[in-house]
C-alpha cells in the first residue's frame, strides 16, 4: 500500500488498509490491479478524479481536429455556381480541413463521366496553392470524388551563404606611393664676407709719415 504523501506502508489486509484511509479521512483506491499483490493508495478519490479530468481536457485541446467537408457539383454546373463552391473549398482548406468534392450523375449522365472527370480536374487547379490531392478522382456508385487535404509547406528558408567582409587593404597596396617631394635647388654657399680692414688711427698714420 501507498500512503498519502507517497510512502511505501508495506503489504497490509484490506481492512487494516481501509481503516488507515477512514482515519485519515480519505479513500483507498486500487491503483495497480494486475500487479501481485495488488497495490492501492490512500488518496482524496474526489481530487483525483478532478485532477486526471483536467489533465483529459488539456491533452484534447492540444490534438489537433482535421474535419472532411464535402463540396457537391453536377456534371452540368454552370461557372456561377462552380465559383461559389470553389470559394467555399478555399476557406476550408485555408482553416486546416479537408475537402471532398463530388460529382453527382443521375440517368444518362453516367454516360458523360468525363465532364465530372473535367470539373474535378479544374477545381484541383484551381485549388493548388492551398491544397494537394490526397485520393485522386474515382467512381463510387453514381458518384465521382476527389479528396483534398490542406497543403503542407515543407519549404525551408534557402540558406545563404555567409557574407565576408572585406578586410580593408594596406596602403601601400590601395595607393600609390606618393611621389617623392621635389627637390629644393641648394644654392652655392656663399663665401664668408671678408674681414674688414683695420684703419690705422691718424695719430699712427701721421708718425709714420714723419
Amino acid at each position: 500500500m501507498i500512503g498519502e504523501e507517497g510512502e511505501q506502508l508495506g503489504v497490509l489486509d484490506i481492512r487494516d488498509a481501509i481503516r488507515a484511509a477512514r482515519e485519515k479521512g480519505l479513500d483507498l483506491v486500487e491503483v495497480a490491479a494486475t500487479a501481485d499483490p495488488p497495490v492501492c493508495r490512500i488518496i482524496d478519490f474526489g481530487k483525483f478524479q478532478y485532477e486526471a479530468k483536467k489533465k483529459a481536457n488539456e491533452a484534447k485541446k492540444k490534438q489537433v481536429t482535421i474535419t472532411v467537408k464535402e463540396v457537391k457539383f453536377r456534371p452540368g454546373t454552370d461557372d456561377h455556381d462552380y465559383d461559389y463552391r470553389m470559394k467555399h473549398a478555399r476557406e476550408w482548406l485555408e482553416d486546416g480541413d479537408k475537402v471532398k468534392a463530388t460529382i453527382w450523375f443521375r440517368g444518362r449522365e453516367m454516360t458523360h463521366r468525363e465532364l465530372g472527370a473535367r470539373i474535378l480536374e479544374k477545381l484541383e487547379k484551381d485549388l493548388i496553392d492551398v491544397g494537394e490531392v490526397e485520393a485522386r478522382p474515382r467512381m463510387e456508385g453514381n458518384q465521382m470524388f476527389i479528396i483534398l487535404g490542406p497543403k503542407r509547406h515543407k519549404g525551408t528558408k534557402a540558406e545563404h551563404p555567409a557574407q565576408t567582409t572585406p578586410q580593408p587593404k594596406a596602403a601601400s597596396q590601395t595607393q600609390a606611393a606618393a611621389p617623392p617631394p621635389p627637390s629644393t635647388p641648394q644654392l652655392p654657399a656663399t663665401p664668408p664676407d671678408s674681414a674688414p680692414e683695420t684703419i690705422a688711427s691718424r695719430p699712427e698714420m701721421e708718425k709714420q709719415d714723419s
